[in-house]
């Protein structure tokens, strides 16, 4: 678990994000640098899949992820979230849009309310390090793919380089959490200044090499992994092993 979390992660992540929604997505982009949509292209583009077929987006959030899978493949999207008020939002977003290939359920990633084998794709974004073991949770992933099914991921990551770390930790620890406040208020401060120690805690618990294994451990095959932003973030992808 996750430095910081504490022993229920469930209820930390359920208080955290419950203050965030209303402007969830401008802010993510603008403390993310603007990267976080690039990243979740790089990850959308790793999904195949298509009309008809069936994709499950975990830690949906406000739907971004989601709708992005929808435009991309036309499949039909569950989106799947444990924060109540994160899906009001994307329930209005739905809305706004006409949207009704996008199917929205409040529910826990550890033990997700679905068949074995019941989608085509799996995505995750940032949710990891709010999980008590994240072996085990993309195990329950993994058990909700079709074999020949593709998993993908998108998280936040640690730059390797030192320059580049140096320069990521002033940003996480300092700039982060006032640019949050100035912007969002107490709430995103608050995430601004708990972000930067708890990814970094996150990869000293479970570095990338420990993640590729537990994916492989799953039943994931020809597991990729792509560095992004000068390390800022990482996306992952792999194949259920099995004839699809």
């Amino acid at each position: 678990m996750s430095r910081g979390i504490g022993p229920n992660p469930n209820r930390f992540a359920t208080e955290l994000f419950d203050g965030l929604p209303a402007r969830y997505d401008q802010l993510g982009g603008l403390l993310s640098l603007g990267q976080d949509r690039r990243w979740r292209s790089a990850m959308v583009g790793h999904v195949k899949a298509g009309p008809g077929e069936s994709v499950l987006d975990v830690a949906t959030g406000t739907a971004g992820v989601a709708l992005a899978l929808r435009d991309a493949t036309g499949a039909q999207i569950v989106g799947i979230d444990l924060t109540g008020r994160m899906l009001d939002v994307a329930r209005r977003k739905l809305e706004q849009r006409s949207e009704r290939g996008v199917h929205l359920v409040q529910g826990r990633a550890e033990s997700l309310p679905f068949p074995d084998g019941a989608f085509d794709a799996v995505t995750f974004t940032y949710l990891l390090r709010y999980v008590s073991d994240p072996s085990a949770t993309v195990a329950e992933l993994a058990r909700v793919l079709k074999p020949g099914g593709i998993l993908a991921s998108l998280e936040f990551h640690v730059p390797p380089n030192a320059f580049w770390h140096a320069m990521w930790w002033c940003y996480t620890r300092g700039v982060l959490p006032l640019a949050g406040g100035l912007t969002g208020g107490r709430e995103w401060h608050d995430v601004g200044r708990f972000l930067g120690p708890n990814i970094s805690g996150h990869y000293r618990h479970h570095p990338v090499t420990s993640t590729v294994e537990a994916w492989r451990a799953a039943g994931m095959t020809d597991v990729g992994v792509r560095i992004m932003s000068l390390g800022g973030g990482v996306v992952m992808w792999g194949t259920k092993a099995g004839n699809g």
